[in-house]
């Protein structure tokens, strides 16, 4: 019996942004290329791309060889191999329904290993992926071959005649068709059962530029407003000031903003130090919504150095000062470690992003956590700490999807302070 390898993959220009799969069969004994199927899918993530990278890629085996068929399947996703091996939850309700399909799909056949495979070894599926993107971002259809269709022709499984095809690039491609030269390297032709699916699923009809279809968590981030500290740039962690004058201003003006759309909360959590807190109160009171306190979004501690400038820490502890510069493990004399604080910190917005789903919240806290949580969102690296600048009373807002990703929409936004 033949046996099949499925590779896949998918992507998205945003994250969600317009997004394509692309998958291909291969005969397992020799590496002959059977079938290739890429589609423009509209404005998702790069996870539900994945998955309908491997959905397309089971039905193209059932379609070539029927039920019961040993198959391998490899991707780069870890996410999709890991939870459709049941070695992962399933954690994402947006991702549930699509990962139910495929396995579903998979009990058809006898699929023999789900293996994850590096990105560079995942290039012709990557490939397909990006050229049914690139296809639909000129408001045309992906076929067979790297080139284009016009809008409402199927991007549909396409059957290659040998391992050794050459296909050209989209750039070759573009060139060749311009001159009037045929760019197929064989019959490219799709079976008529894959078109009759393709045309009932409405394949290609997407151009990628498509309105998100999911509704997002909303994380508004506001720091709080000033403080006596800060005016004097002291180091300010677990220590507990209270708001200046202006700060109270600061934050009654971070409260007219948040009473408008886009940025009405539905939900207020506050770190428990009082300048956030008050701040948040003040919000709180014009929005008529009262406070939830988490204690995980405080401020890191500073230990030795709270209330000292940074030209004093830099005398009296040089080299204290230089390793926490130098790296996020090292922690003030007494105090905490920007590892550490991520801890606390990523749980606090995992609780809140699931406590809240599709909701407003907003978190009124301190640099260190909103840059931490603007981090993950990006996933950057710890480095990344040393890199942004927030100022006091500022607003910025992550959205979070049901499938898992977060997109930054807004950061150190104080167009409400001017």
């Amino acid at each position: 019996m033949t046996s099949y390898v499925i590779e896949a993959d998918g992507g998205s220009r945003g994250n969600p942004g317009p997004a394509g799969y692309g998958t291909v069969v291969m005969d397992a004994a020799d590496g002959q290329v059977l079938a290739e199927v890429a589609e423009a899918i509209g404005v998702t993530t790069n996870n539900v791309a994945e998955y309908r990278g491997l959905i397309a890629g089971l039905k193209s085996v059932l379609e070539l060889a029927g039920e019961g068929v040993p198959v391998a399947v490899r991707m780069d996703s870890k996410l999709v191999i890991e939870q459709m091996a049941g070695r992962w939850k399933i954690k994402n309700e947006g991702l549930r329904p699509l990962a139910l399909e495929a396995q579903a799909l998979a009990r058809r056949l006898r699929v023999t290993e789900w293996t994850w495979i590096p990105r560079e070894r995942n290039k012709h599926a990557d490939r397909l992926a990006n050229e049914a993107m690139d296809a639909a971002a000129k408001g045309l259809t992906w076929k067979a071959g790297g080139s284009a269709a016009e809008p409402g022709a199927p991007g549909v499984s396409a059957r290659v005649p040998t391992a050794s095809t050459s296909l050209a690039s989209p750039e070759q491609t573009d060139l060749l068709d311009i001159a009037g030269v045929t760019t197929g390297t064989g019959d490219v032709s799709a079976p008529a059962a894959a078109v009759a699916a393709a045309q009932q699923r409405g394949t290609g009809a997407g151009t990628g530029w498509a309105a998100p279809t999911r509704v997002a968590t909303s994380l508004l981030l506001l720091r709080h407003g000033e403080t006596p500290l800060s005016v004097e740039r002291r180091f300010s962690g677990t220590g507990d000031p209270e708001l200046t004058a202006n700060g109270l201003a600061q934050a009654s003006a971070a409260a007219e903003r948040l009473s408008r759309e886009p940025y009405r909360p539905d939900v207020i959590v506050s770190s428990p130090l009082r300048r956030a807190l008050r701040t948040a109160e003040i919000v709180a009171q014009r929005a008529g919504l009262s406070v939830e306190v988490d204690d995980d979004l405080r401020e890191a501690d500073f230990g030795a150095w709270e209330g000292h400038t940074f030209t004093e820490v830099q005398r009296q502890w040089p080299d204290e000062l230089t390793a926490w510069l130098a790296g996020p493990d090292a922690a003030p004399p007494g105090g905490e470690s920007f590892t550490t604080a991520a801890h606390r910190v990523k749980a606090a917005g995992e609780r809140l992003v699931e406590r809240y789903e599709g909701k407003t919240v907003l978190a009124v806290s301190h640099v260190t956590p909103i840059k931490l949580l603007l981090r993950f969102a990006l996933l950057a690296p710890p480095e990344s700490l040393y890199r942004m600048h927030l100022d006091l009373a500022c607003l910025s807002l992550i959205e979070h999807y049901a499938d898992g990703p977060a997109v930054v929409k807004s950061f150190n936004d104080t167009s409400h302070l001017r």
